[in-house]
């Protein structure tokens, strides 16, 4: 099977400045995508490129192998930015029917387009509402709708839970887990654990260059366990390196333990022993992960 999309050697300048530095990667139809990295790092110009908006200054992209763009391919990428805002002078249905008819629809389908995406997002009732109606969340709901207008074989969300309230965040990622047997989600965002839950593939960019390109699910291997406590504690590490399969433990961060040990098929239970020794000792964990998590992943 073709990917979805094909970058190779990728550079964008914008004067001096080297954006994107020989980036490269390809996605296929599968789970959602992690593009991660630090303010500043091109995932902004990435993803404009991805949508056709701005060139490549050097480099190959393909996407539905053609360039960014083409006319079309158009209806088959939808992109959401971070700042997508809703025109306060209409109704949510003229708008998102207004956006279903520049994709081809006539008017009656169009309408029709519009219910089918509000109710993906649990807004059906809002339909006739303008947007000074709508909460913050809800507004943001309805712009997610308008991504999802003719079934769109990739969409691409850049902080499509900021801001919002947790009721409203869960909403959102509910809907992308939902989806994504048929659409291909590529997200950004600065919340790595939404991104854990959400994607099997990181893509994490930094200055400019592709630092990793990952399958999640290979990274969570046996040879490492992650243990959330609910205090820290300064007995836990010693007490830990007393096993001897545990080679290495690291105070990763604030009541967070990263353990690293050899794997041995005839010894598969260290996870029960790790929580059996915190029961004895009266220390209360919060979490038992088997692996790194997305942050450890990236950063130990």
């Amino acid at each position: 099977m073709s990917a979805l999309i094909e970058v190779s050697e990728l550079h964008k300048y914008f004067g001096d400045k080297h954006a994107l530095n020989n980036v490269e990667f390809e996605i296929n139809k599968g789970e959602p995508i992690a593009l991660v990295g630090p303010n500043g790092a091109g995932k902004t110009t990435l993803l404009s490129i991805l949508c056709g908006y701005i060139k490549p200054s050097r480099g190959k992209v393909s996407v539905f192998g053609d360039e960014p763009g083409k006319r079309g391919n158009l209806s088959r990428l939808a992109a959401l930015p971070q700042d997508a805002q809703l025109d306060p002078r209409f109704s949510v249905a003229k708008q998102l029917t207004f956006y279903a008819q520049l994709q081809g629809y006539t008017k009656a389908q169009a309408k029709m387009e519009a219910q089918r995406t509000l109710k993906l997002v649990g807004l059906e009732d809002s339909i006739n509402e303008k947007p000074s109606a709508l909460s913050h969340g809800m507004r943001k709901r309805v712009t997610i709708a308008q991504t999802l207008i003719g079934d769109a074989e990739i969409v691409i969300l850049d902080e499509a839970t900021a801001g919002l309230d947790p009721h409203n965040a869960r909403e959102i990622r509910s809907l992308v887990a939902q989806l994504s047997s048929q659409t291909t989600f590529i997200l950004s965002s600065h919340d790595l654990s939404e991104l854990e839950r959400l994607c099997n593939r990181v893509l994490y960019l930094d200055n400019g260059c592709l630092q990793q390109h990952q399958t999640l699910t290979n990274l969570i291997d046996t040879q490492f366990i992650t243990l959330r406590m609910s205090k820290q504690h300064d007995e836990l590490i010693p007490a830990l390196q007393r096993f001897p399969q545990i080679t290495q433990v690291i105070n990763s961060q604030d009541k967070e333990y990263l353990i690293s040990f050899n794997a041995d098929e005839s010894d598969a239970a260290l996870d029960i022993q790790i929580l059996q020794l915190c029961h004895q000792k009266g220390w209360l964990y919060r979490q038992l992960i088997n692996g790194k998590t997305l942050e450890n992943q990236l950063f130990n």
